[in-house]
């Protein structure tokens, strides 16, 4: 599943006296960073917006002195006025007015306790993404490069002024910034117990080994930017949250199963498949021998009750067959012959009622004649014989008795 990493470029501000700006660059083209896996740097580079590679998932980071944090209490209220109820808490902090700035909640942050909060300048960040989602391209999450809450780590870094004493990046439990190291700022905002992981790109690590008096590790612009696409932030929030949540939601979710941190899982749940595919298999075989082993005893108990039978097809219908037959050679009558038919309706015949005028018989259906027949004594008569198996039909003054099987029989072949 590549991934697709967007380093954004600082925001442009005032340089201060004696600082030479730094080499000119094209404001439309980025670095970036491809990874199969996001762990390992598949290729680097950087080109204008159109021309950056394709990918499952596109991130962009910002540049640590572009997001400013704060650490309130995270207000209780509706989804849709969050943002306004940030600002009204925030209000006295920022710098800028309200409707100026960005505003992102840490993820799982809960109301009534306190947060961070990611603020961003708005304006600038909107013409960003407005940039960089040319051509369709769909930014999924905004990620900062750095952020509280986690691992105390800090990053000292070269923002091209000549002469000027490296930044550090810092963040931790409690505090996170981004100053120069030739103040006091610096050392006051070391976490008072624990350790950081301290970090410097290349141009920097002289100096900032220099500063804390121990070595620190080499990481480049690429890497840390690679890094940095592993964190559960989302800047993309409120106004500027991705169109189509539903859908960002399903792909957010995917992708997550498909990280290495859901390897296992994944396993698990192939493994459970098979398992049901299998037990699906071996039950489908279970089901198919118990259906042969009844076949065959049927086909063996035509046989040695009809031993004339050769050709077995259908051993139900043959054996009901076979048996009909040998009934009518035995001169006996059957379920649907009239003699039964007869003997039903006389024993149930309705109170009150003469002999029967007419009647008509069909194999397995008796006709009768039932002129004057009140519900009371229809119901009467099917009541008497419904115990029986018998089925009783009532039509243009006729009643109709057969057996209910072949009653069933009859009404599903029309």
């Amino acid at each position: 599943m590549p991934v697709l990493v967007i380093q954004i470029p600082a925001r442009a501000r005032l340089i201060s006296r004696g600082a030479v700006d730094a080499p000119a660059r094209p404001a439309a083209e980025f670095d970036y960073v491809v990874s199969g896996d996001g762990r390992a740097i598949v290729a680097a580079g950087r080109c204008a917006p159109a021309l950056l590679p394709r990918a499952d998932t596109v991130v962009a980071v910002l540049a640590d002195a572009d997001v400013a944090w704060h650490r309130v209490t995270l207000p209780r209220a509706p989804a849709a006025r969050l943002r306004a109820a940030l600002a009204g808490v925030m209000e006295e902090a920022l710098l800028d007015d309200d409707e100026a700035v960005h505003f992102a909640v840490a993820p799982q942050a809960a109301v009534g306790q306190p947060s961070w909060i990611a603020v961003v300048h708005k304006t600038w960040l909107q013409a960003t993404l407005a940039e960089l989602e040319v051509g369709g391209r769909s930014i999924d999450r905004v990620l900062p490069a750095s952020a509280p809450g986690g691992e105390a780590s800090g990053h000292f870094f070269s923002d091209g002024s000549v002469d000027a004493a490296p930044m550090l990046a810092l963040v931790h439990a409690d505090a996170a910034a981004c100053v120069r190291i030739d103040g006091t700022l610096a050392r006051a905002l070391l976490p008072a117990e624990g350790t950081v992981r301290w970090t410097a790109t290349p141009a920097a690590a002289t100096a900032a080994e220099r500063w804390l008096g121990a070595p620190v590790t080499v990481l480049g612009d690429a890497e840390r930017t690679l890094q940095a696409a592993a964190s559960a932030w989302n800047l993309r929030q409120f106004d500027l949250a991705p169109r189509h949540r539903g859908t960002q939601v399903l792909r957010d979710a995917w992708r997550r199963f498909l990280s290495p941190a859901w390897r296992q899982a994944r396993f698990g749940l192939a493994a459970l498949a098979a398992v049901q595919i299998l037990g699906l298999n071996l039950w489908a075989w279970h089901q198919q021998h118990a259906l042969a082993e009844r076949r065959a005893a049927m086909t063996a108990l035509l046989r040695s009750s009809h031993p004339g039978v050769r050709a077995v097809i259908d051993p139900p219908l043959q054996m009901r067959r076979q048996t009909e037959a040998l009934r009518t050679a035995a001169g006996r009558p059957g379920d649907g012959d009239l003699e039964v038919l007869l003997a039903a309706a006389a024993a149930a015949w309705p109170d009150g009622q003469g002999a029967v005028q007419t009647l008509r018989f069909e194999t397995g259906h008796l006709t009768l004649a039932a002129p004057g027949w009140g519900e009371a004594q229809i119901a009467q008569f099917r009541d008497r014989l419904r115990p029986a198996g018998f089925d009783v039909q009532m039509a243009d003054g006729h009643v109709t008795l057969s057996r209910a099987a072949v009653a069933a029989g009859t009404r599903e072949a029309a």
